[in-house]
Parts: C-alpha cells; structure tokens; sequence
C-alpha cells in the first residue's frame, strides 16, 4: 500500500519504479544486514544461478532486483566481488523487508515467534531469504502475486534439482545444517 524508496546507484526509487518499462518484477529478499561485512554464503549461491537469467527474463517483461538492508556501497562492493549482473538495492532506508518478514529485530528473534515463510516460527537471524512477485495493474497499481521462502526456494535453484539427480543428491545429512556445505564462489578451496 505504500511505494517504498529504495537507495539504487540512480538516486531513490519506488518500489513501483524497480519494474523499470515491464509489468512483472522478482524480488529476491538477499541476506545482507547493515552492519554485515559480507551477503549471505545461500543467498550468494542462488545469485550465481539468477543473476545471469536477468537478460533472459527482461525479454519476457520481467524485471528482477535483489533488496537488502546494507547500504548501496556494500552491495555494490559485494556485487562487483561476485561479479553479478543484477539490480540489487538498498532498503535500509525504509521498512520494506520488514513489513514483508524478512527481516526481524534481535527483540523479535529473542521473542521467538515471528511470522516468517506464512506461518509463525521463530527467526534465526536479523535477515531472512525469500522471493516475491510482484505484477503492475493496469491502473499503475502493485500487486505481490507469489512469494515464497525457506526451503520453497529450493525449487527455483537449478544446481539443486541438478544435486537431485546424481546419486548421493544433496548429501547434506550429515551436515550441521543443511546448507552448511555452500560457500561464497570465492571462498570454495579447490
């Protein structure tokens, strides 16, 4: 109901904005907190699947943006590190992420019960992944048409449906937790 500003690297712009000349827009909710040094090691893994689709998706009247609560220098940084083609901008200056749970304060995580993935749980950190769509009306109006998180963004990650195949799969079970394997493309050491 509101049309949020986000700091992008050509001044604010409203959520209505991001949609650029198409009608349909993916947001990716990319784990990178204010004061984080670095984006998430999963968020960073489903950049690298999406961040090359974007040329694709344009030419099918969709535009996609990844939006954090850094500040824009840090993700321009972390982008240029990661080598992303992606619009990726900053709503640490509204409460975007929050008003679509995302995004929790350490009271909210200490309360234990948040509303997160459409349900209430608790939250394990300030940040939190997800993916919604948004559609333009053609009043001008925004509509979130889909969202989903957690887990439901397995579906979406080609590496894992490719993991899915092989025969050990993901093989994540003796794991800490299940993506405790993901490193950011820059720090795998072979």
């Amino acid at each position: 109901e509101q049309d949020y500003l986000f700091d992008t690297n050509d001044g604010l712009k409203g959520l209505s904005e991001l949609f650029e000349n198409r009608s349909q827009l993916i947001v990716w909710h990319f784990m990178f907190g204010v004061d984080w040094e670095e984006g998430c090691p999963s968020c960073s893994f489903w950049a690298d699947l999406y961040s090359p689709a974007v040329i694709h998706l344009n030419h099918r009247d969709v535009s996609l943006v990844a939006i954090s609560s850094a500040p824009l220098a840090k993700l321009n940084a972390y982008k240029k590190r990661m080598g992303w083609l992606h619009e990726w901008v900053s709503s640490g200056n509204n409460s975007f992420n929050q008003d679509f749970a995302v995004a929790f304060t350490q009271e909210e995580i200490d309360g234990g019960e948040n509303l997160y993935n459409h349900q209430t749980s608790p939250a394990f950190a300030t940040e939190m992944p997800g993916m919604s769509v948004f559609a333009k009306g053609d009043d001008g109006a925004v509509y979130r048409t889909y969202s989903t998180f957690a887990r439901g963004l397995d579906t979406i990650n080609g590496a894992y449906q490719q993991l899915d195949m092989v025969p050990k799969g993901r093989d994540e079970d003796s794991l800490p937790f299940p993506m405790g394997w993901v490193r950011r493309r820059d720090q795998y050491e072979d």
